[in-house]
């Protein structure tokens, strides 16, 4: 008899997902560009982004204290604390996407991943980011 899977303490729905940036308008319309979702609400330096299909949305948040992360990480200095993983059909087309809105590739690629298939970027404020094909 397998056990039963551990039960949420209580309900629970994950909805969202808040990123700081010193301009949230220019973040949310780097990202409206790249996922093609529409930016769905704004107030007072607070964006939101919702996928037209579902699932998990993103908010973007002005910070004026916000540290632009660097990559690769280096002691001492402001570290990304997470990182989105961005699948496409085509990496390419996707890279001029994200050149095209104000983002840019990474300068350092893990060395020990395939180029032609996981790409590190960064986009306006300094996130690092991944897009990937399938199956990687």
């Amino acid at each position: 008899m397998e056990p039963a899977p551990p039960k949420r303490p209580t309900p629970t729905t994950w909805v969202r997902l808040t990123i700081d940036a010193p301009d949230a308008l220019e973040l949310a319309a780097f990202y409206e560009a790249l996922l093609g979702w529409p930016v769905t609400a704004t107030d007072d330096g607070w964006c939101q982004l919702r996928d037209p299909e579902g699932g998990v949305g993103l908010n973007i948040q002005a910070e004026p204290a916000y540290v632009r992360p660097v990559w690769p990480e280096e002691v001492g200095r402001q570290q990304k604390m997470m990182h989105l993983e961005i699948q496409v059909d085509d990496l390419d087309a996707a890279v001029g996407t994200v050149e095209a809105a104000g983002g840019s590739q990474a300068a350092h690629q893990p060395p020990d991943r395939d180029q032609s298939r996981l790409r590190v970027m960064i986009d306006p404020a300094g996130h690092p980011f991944c897009l990937f094909l399938p199956g990687e």
